[in-house]
């Protein structure tokens, strides 16, 4: 069996042109990129299925090796769905950015930029990042507390039950 190169060339063209797309800013430009990665997820599939054949349909002089296999059809046929219904959500986020904002390009929220390290100041706020804050606030600090607290409770019940066994078992 040979592959057809221009099959493969094409593949990582659709490929590299669709990552591309999606690292970009616009949601439209994302939306292209994805449709572009499933395209060419769908050539890979195609590629990877192998010989052509006759029908998977058993008749009368049809032998099994002569057949084509009907499961990368069925797996493109899926993919070709799901990327439909992905599709169709991503052009709904993209028609309420627009409706919103009058733009489809993603901005920086705060907390990205905290995670990468940059200052991030609010109008009305200072240009400080409290790195000690958590999700959970002060709560969590206790709850952690607190459960250290009772581990070490445990830890100390189960050696003076184990001192007093060994003191019961000697007193015998």
């Amino acid at each position: 069996m040979s592959v057809s190169l221009v099959l493969i060339l094409v593949m990582v063209v659709l490929y590299a042109c669709g990552i591309y797309l999606l690292l970009e800013r616009s949601m439209t430009r994302v939306l292209l990129g994805f449709l572009l990665v499933g395209n060419a997820t769908n050539l890979l599939i195609i590629v990877m299925a192998g010989k052509a054949g006759l029908a998977p349909i058993v008749g009368d002089g049809v032998e099994a090796e002569q057949m084509t296999d009907p499961l990368p059809e069925a797996l493109i046929l899926t993919a070709i769905v799901i990327t439909f219904g992905v599709s169709a959500f991503l052009m709904a986020l993209i028609y309420r950015s627009w409706r919103l904002a009058k733009q489809d390009s993603v901005q920086d929220d705060e907390a990205d930029i905290a995670l990468r390290g940059g200052v991030v100041a609010m109008e009305g706020e200072g240009s400080t990042v409290d790195r000690s804050d958590t999700e959970f606030g002060t709560r969590a600090e206790g709850a952690i507390s607190t459960a250290r607290d009772l581990e070490e409770d445990d830890e100390d019940a189960a050696a003076e039950a184990a001192t007093s066994a060994d003191d019961g078992g000697a007193k015998r």
